[in-house]
């Protein structure tokens, strides 16, 4: 009795770490660190709006006030002054709206003892893996004394939150700044000596990459009547019934597509933001990325939407509309979506 009930637990542990390790492949970064991975990122980017959305989704998942005051105070010295203090601007105005409610969280202790550019550049020796080191740095010594005694030393010092939090915010910042490429490639590096796995930052400079560049055209109303898994919004540009054309825009939420349909004459579509996928009945799921152009055949079953982690935004184009009809079909399944999406 007693062995058949060690199998059982056996079997259950090791059912649960399968389990898991199957999540962690779709979904490497927990709720909490997409939240501030999109909150660093709207930040860096100057977009208020974004911010506060994002800031809002962040409260409700659990983060703490004074998690995300570290974040955006910490940003100050990737994107600028400007942008940190505007940021805290809106989270403060956020947090007394939601009623002071919310968890303050941990505060940061004191610094160590000593000097902060000696602290600092132990810190720094130990988030890059060696010492720091270069000709930028001969050639003006006083960044040099900036980063290692501000950034690393009185900012990185700071311990309620840790290295490789930070640097997944950081990483998440960097990704949509224009031309900060080396200091991002340099940061990717930092964070995966801190802890951050290959998976992670993809994770992370997918979250940043929608953010980094928007949809220049309109979003459009809300539409669930054809769509599963996610929001999804449509915004009609052109009808133009002299050519028998329409050319819509499609936002597809993580992890949102369309049912099974057909078009009895085709359709194409022009992507130009985040990551999503086609998929014809019976064919391998296609990845999409800005670019990307599809050519639907006429009559051909399929299916097309957003990645499980990222928002995607296509144009659509509908020729011949008076007499190009659409039929609708069933949704896609979750497990056929998961499978759809996995990459195997």
């Amino acid at each position: 009795m007693k062995n058949a009930i060690c199998e059982i637990i056996l079997l259950l542990f090791f059912t649960i770490q399968t389990v898991e390790a199957e999540i962690m492949k779709t979904n490497p970064l927990t709720d909490k660190e997409q939240k501030l991975a999109a909150i660093a990122a709207y930040s860096a980017k100057g977009d208020l709006s974004g911010l506060k959305t994002a800031l809002t989704a962040g409260l409700d998942a659990g983060l703490t006030v004074n998690e995300i005051k570290e974040i955006l105070v910490q940003s100050y010295a990737y994107c600028g002054f400007p942008r940190s203090l505007n940021a805290l601007g809106t989270f403060m105005t956020l947090v007394h709206d939601r009623g002071n409610k919310d968890l303050e969280g941990k505060l940061p202790g004191p610094l160590p003892m000593g000097k902060s550019i000696d602290f600092g550049a132990e810190n720094q020796t130990k988030l890059c893996g060696a010492p720091v080191k270069g000709p930028l740095f001969d050639f003006a010594p006083a960044i040099d004394e900036y980063l290692k005694a501000h950034l690393f030393g009185d900012i990185f010092a700071r311990d309620n939150v840790s290295w490789k939090t930070r640097e997944l915010a950081t990483i998440a910042m960097l990704a949509v700044i224009p031309g900060a490429e080396p200091q991002l490639k340099a940061h990717i590096g930092i964070g995966k000596n801190n802890g951050l796995t290959d998976e992670q930052v993809k994770f992370i400079l997918e979250i940043a990459k929608p953010i980094a560049s928007p949809d220049v055209f309109q979003k459009g109303n809300g539409n669930t009547e054809y769509f599963t898994g996610g929001e999804v919004h449509v915004a009609m540009l052109i009808i133009n019934k002299e050519n028998d054309l329409s050319v819509y825009n499609v936002t597809f939420s993580p992890g949102a597509r369309t049912k099974w349909h057909k078009h009895t004459v085709g359709q194409q579509l022009l992507c130009t933001l985040g990551t999503g996928y086609y998929q014809e009945r019976g064919m391998t799921a296609r990845q999409l990325h800005p670019g990307d152009v599809v050519e639907i055949p006429a009559n051909a079953e399929h299916w097309h939407g957003a990645s499980p982690n990222s928002e995607f935004v296509h144009i659509g184009i509908t020729a011949q509309m008076s007499r190009n009809k659409v039929v609708w079909l069933e949704p896609v399944l979750e497990d056929d979506y998961a499978e759809a999406t996995s990459g195997k």
